[in-house]
C-alpha cells in the first residue's frame, strides 16, 4: 500500500524534476560561458557532475547518506542559488528567473517528500 504521505509522481514531482535537470544544464552552460578553451569543456562537464555527485548522495530520496533539514535545505539553495547566479553573471538572467521559479514551484513536493520519508525513519 503507498504510503500516505508520500504524494504520487504527479505534477509537482514533474516540476521539481525539470527543477533539477534545469540546475544540471544551467551549471555546464555556465561553465562552458564563463570561462575559455579547455577550462571551458572541463567546466561544463565538472559543474554538473559535482552537484549531481552531492544532490545523489546527501538531497535524493534514495540517498544513503541524505542529509536532515535544514542541512540538505541548504545544500539544495546553494545548488541552485549557484546555478541561478551564474546564470544572472552570463546575461541568461530570463532563465535564473524560470530556474528559481521552477524550484520555487517544486517546493510542496519537496516538503511533502521529506515528511514521507521521516516519517518513514520513524
Amino acid at each position: 500500500m503507498p504510503d500516505p504521505q508520500v504524494p504520487p509522481i504527479g505534477v509537482s514531482a514533474l516540476i521539481r524534476f525539470a527543477g533539477e535537470i534545469g540546475m544540471l544544464a544551467a551549471l555546464a552552460y555556465v561553465g562552458a560561458v564563463l570561462a575559455d578553451g579547455v577550462l571551458a569543456v572541463a567546466s561544463a562537464v565538472v559543474l554538473p557532475v559535482a552537484a549531481a555527485t552531492a544532490w545523489g548522495a546527501f538531497v535524493g530520496p534514495r540517498a544513503n547518506r541524505r542529509w536532515p533539514d535544514p542541512a540538505r535545505l541548504l545544500l539544495e539553495l546553494v545548488l541552485f542559488g549557484a546555478a541561478c547566479a551564474g546564470l544572472v553573471v552570463s546575461g541568461a538572467w530570463p532563465w535564473a528567473v524560470a530556474l528559481a521559479v521552477a524550484y520555487a514551484l517544486g517546493l510542496p513536493h519537496r516538503r511533502a517528500e521529506a515528511k514521507g520519508h521521516n516519517s518513514r525513519a520513524s
